[in-house]
């Protein structure tokens, strides 16, 4: 593995309300030195997989100021400071879908666009859900959209779904409930053992 480089200097380039840029001076073990700018991260955020019954996952549709218009996903949000990220997660559910979860897993840890955003998403596996609606942050209801497991390829061409993140949260927990369901199986039994 390749020399991490040299942080040169680094400084506040632009920040908002919601965004901190900050630009890196940085040298490379071959001596190149280059400039980057990214936008810096606060606390991980979650990202629900909820799942209504074992082929059912509960999807929202909500509006969304990046791409102005109504977009399909997951509920998610920012684990706020010293909130425990399975319990933002359980606090999400509650106020974007309307349902507590008994079982919540993390089960992977994403970023995106690691190149130019200091920022991490845990997906967070909910299970064993029941009503339990909160008061949360969002100007209007949102919508919940039950889709089947098996029809994500027909999800996939829907034109309102398109968020990467969504699409590998979706993509993990498929992968992990089939690992899941292949290590509880349990063989056949011969014909000379029945």
């Amino acid at each position: 593995m390749a020399e991490r480089p040299k942080v040169l200097s680094r400084r506040l380039a632009a920040e908002s309300r919601l965004f901190r840029i900050e630009q890196l001076e940085l040298e490379f073990a071959n001596g190149a030195r280059r400039t980057y700018e990214r936008l810096l991260g606060g606390p991980d955020s979650v990202m629900v997989v909820a799942l209504q019954d074992p082929q059912t996952v509960l999807l929202i549709r909500e509006y969304a100021a990046g791409t102005e218009r109504y977009e399909l996903g997951l509920p998610k949000g920012v684990v706020e400071p010293g909130e425990d990220p399975l319990a933002a997660a359980h606090r999400e559910l509650q106020e974007e879908v309307g349902f507590g979860a008994r079982e919540l897993q993390i089960i992977h840890r994403v970023s995106l666009v690691p190149g130019y955003i200091q920022h991490h998403t845990l997906v967070v596996l909910a299970r064993d859900l029941y009503p339990n609606r909160a008061e949360g942050d969002e100007p209007e209801p949102i919508e919940v959209v039950p889709w089947r497991l098996d029809a994500l390829d027909e999800l996939l061409v829907q034109p309102d779904f398109g968020e990467a993140r969504t699409i590998a949260g979706l993509f993990l927990a498929y992968r992990f409930l089939a690992r899941e369901r292949a290590a509880g199986q349990t063989p056949s039994p011969s014909p000379d053992e029945v």
